[in-house]
């Protein structure tokens, strides 16, 4: 089991900017049967750890004279810098399972990649598990050399777990396929068409508008007479006539 180094700390608050620039990296230590300690620790020690351990396997955390078996249960990066600045640690209770996210590693290489030219499509590449903290796996391997044809595909139920490991997802849900090169290309152009039919399409509908207007518009009383070979002073004294 890999051991990782600590020690109480003292300085809390804006003090804590200090010990950062000094390659210290504050955390805390909890769990349901210990009390809250606020802890420190070097940094470069923790990225080691962390490469090899991730979130899902039991730590031994030394602080001082104590040992706590442990998961790295959050860390805490800077924003702007992406440089770690807090982590908690999780003392869990070892006969009762706990839930761990699990990176997917593939190995291997498709042949339908290789031989039929196809793009590999990793739809899941970690998965939530639940077990007891001391079985929790670092990660899960499956091999992708089963990946022969487009047809082909891994399922999580297809996904070797060590005993005692259950995944939370459904058995049915795809984790890898490899799709054909001529789909990559009509899911890249599909939104590009899409958008060009119902441009076109918008623009058909405007100039039917514009033709159903000019069909539906009455003509003027001016455009009537001209019709007829008769002005629009003949039709008022016509009118004045009729009056008397």
């Amino acid at each position: 089991m890999l051991t990782l180094k600590a020690k109480i700390r003292e300085k809390t608050g804006k003090e804590v900017k200090n010990l950062r620039k000094k390659g210290i990296l504050p955390a805390v230590l909890y769990g349901p049967e210990i009390k809250n300690l606020n802890i420190e620790l070097d940094l470069k020690e923790f990225e080691n750890i962390f490469k090899q351990a991730g979130e899902s396997s039991l730590i031994s955390l030394e602080v001082g004279q104590d040992k706590f078996l442990v998961l790295i249960h959050e860390i805490k990066k800077d924003p702007l810098t992406e440089k770690l600045i807090h982590v908690d640690f999780y003392q869990p209770i070892l006969t009762k399972e706990v839930e761990a996210a699990v990176p997917i590693v593939f190995e291997g290489e498709a042949p339908a990649v290789k031989e039929l030219d196809g793009t590999l499509i990793k739809e899941i590449q970690e998965v939530e598990v639940k077990a007891l903290p001391q079985n929790l796996p670092h990660e899960i391997k499956v091999s992708i050399e089963n990946l022969k044809t487009f047809e082909d595909e891994i399922l999580i139920k297809d996904l070797k777990l060590p005993e005692g490991v259950k995944i939370q997802k459904e058995p049915n849900e795809i984790v890898a396929v490899v799709t054909p090169p001529e789909k990559v290309e009509e899911e890249l152009e599909k939104p590009i068409e899409e958008k060009v039919e119902e441009v076109e399409e918008a623009e058909e509908e405007k100039k039917e508008e514009k033709v159903g207007e000019k069909e539906e518009k009455p003509a003027s009383a001016k455009r009537a007479s001209t019709e007829l070979g008769r002005s629009p002073a003949a039709d008022k004294k016509e009118a004045k006539n009729e009056k008397k």
